[in-house]
């Protein structure tokens, strides 16, 4: 008997172990530097966000199952999406029929609505991921745009806020407020700090706390001195195909008050440039720049996004901005792959300990979408650099320690390294990365100290 338990416990621990399933997700909390975050026991964090805004709204408890294992398995850590979600969360009923809302009032919630997320977000965290989690779409309190209609007030949003925080105080959860929208008016700003005040009654300082805004704005904008706002999550959007996202990072990185810094919403793979077809799509390479190119410019994470994901379209659906791809097809576009492998390369260095330096590059492209960015870590062991177009550059070479420097080449389509052996060059050191320049030839070059840093991956 006792012969056969110690099976059935084995068999359950290398199942759990398989599948990377945990039922318990540590707490996490700003590092004593203020540039990452990192979980209770002072393990730096990285987030590697997904947009799933109407996973709550639109999927079935399966679909939800589907969607998260598979974000899950490509490394992903937390997925963003809305209580009172975007596409007529107010009026149109979640997959179960359930609406989330009784007569439009946020003090009073729907149980059955709140349970399907409570299943959602007790699923997402055994499998590993935090939830990001938003209690409404801006629309909600600040009708831009969008379906509305505003039903929120400093008071009414307290109410609501507190429910929530009260339910899920204990979970795996990162709350987002706002919600693609800047607070224009001072109700604006009052109905936002009433549901942060509220949260941070209840969960104290178990869960972060933080604000996203809309396209080209930063939480930072308008809540710079809340004592509430953890970190900084910016938006930079879905405009310019050649939208340098790293400026934005600089300007929140450099500011007086320091906070981690996130690009909460980037382009999104498969989105239609400046919400038109005709303008052509961004692609996994610009979701993959934007996530490298923010990284290195000082950000503790990145997010990435897919346009049909976001909305969860599938054909009975009407899209929105010529969404075009099921979601469920999108899930294994190449972007999300590479996006899981960008968090892979930079964890096999100590990441958290970088430090953006652009005086590393003597010479190279700076301007034109192929921006070269390089950081290097704080104890100058090992520099990563990023080139979007695999353009020839020239580096300094003595601001990394140690008498003897290793090179290498990390594809970030492919996922591969590849080794370039030790470099003897006392100081300048010429780049040629491989294949012909040109959009797309994207290369990482990691640099180590030798002495200190001999692998090429965590997992050799």
């Amino acid at each position: 008997m006792k012969k056969l338990l110690y099976i059935v416990l084995l068999y359950l621990y290398f199942c759990n172990f398989s599948t990377g399933i945990s039922q318990e997700l540590p707490l996490l909390k700003v590092s004593e530097s203020k540039r990452f975050l990192e979980t209770e026991d002072e393990t730096p964090f990285f987030w590697l966000g997904d947009t799933a805004w109407e996973l709550f709204h639109r999927l079935s408890y399966e679909e939800a199952e589907n969607y998260i294992k598979n974000r899950a398995d490509k490394g992903f850590t937390v997925i963003q999406a809305v209580v009172l979600a975007e596409l007529d969360g107010l009026t149109t009923p979640n997959f179960n029929g359930d609406l989330p809302l009784i007569n439009q009032d946020p003090s009073r919630p729907n149980e059955a609505y709140l349970e399907h997320i409570d299943r959602v977000i007790a699923l997402a965290n055994k499998h590993g991921l935090y939830v990001g989690l938003l209690p409404t779409w801006g629309d909600k309190f600040n009708k831009k745009w969008g379906a509305g209609p505003e039903i929120f007030t400093p008071k009414n949003a307290a109410v609501f806020a507190g429910i929530l925080a009260k339910r899920y105080q204990d979970k795996g959860v990162i709350w987002i407020l706002g919600g693609d929208r800047n607070p224009e008016e001072d109700e604006d700003i009052q109905i936002t700090n009433a549901m942060a005040i509220a949260i941070r009654k209840v969960v104290k300082e178990k869960q972060l706390i933080t604000y996203h805004p809309q396209g080209g704005s930063s939480s930072a904008d308008f809540f710079g001195d809340a004592d509430w706002l953890d970190f900084t999550l910016y938006q930079s959007g879905h405009s310019d195909a050649y939208t340098p996202n790293y400026k934005q990072t600089k300007k929140e990185y450099n500011r007086e008050k320091i906070r981690p810094v996130i690009d909460g919403e980037p382009c999104y793979e498969d989105h239609p440039i400046y919400w038109k077809a005709e303008n052509g799509w961004f692609n996994e390479f610009h979701a993959r720049r934007a996530g490298y190119w923010s990284m290195l410019a000082g950000a503790c994470g990145h997010t990435y996004g897919n346009h049909n994901i976001w909305q969860m379209w599938q054909p009975e659906r009407d899209p929105i901005s010529s969404a075009r791809t099921p979601w469920q097809q999108a899930l294994d576009y190449p972007g999300a792959f590479q996006a899981g492998w960008m968090k892979k390369i930079f964890e096999s260095r100590p990441w958290h300990q970088l430090v953006p330096n652009q005086k590393m590059i003597k010479s190279g492209p700076n301007h034109g979408g192929g921006d070269v960015l390089a950081s290097i870590a704080s104890d100058q062991s090992f520099a990563i650099l990023y080139i979007p177009y695999g353009s020839n550059i020239e580096i300094d070479l003595s601001q990394i320690s140690g008498t003897q420097k290793r090179a290498w080449w990390f594809n970030p389509r492919m996922g591969n390294s590849m080794d370039i052996g030790i470099i003897r060059e006392d100081k300048n050191y010429v780049v040629d990365p491989p294949a012909d320049p040109q959009e797309g030839n994207d290369w990482v070059l990691i640099i180590d100290d030798y002495s200190k840093h001999k692998k090429l991956l965590s997992n050799e």
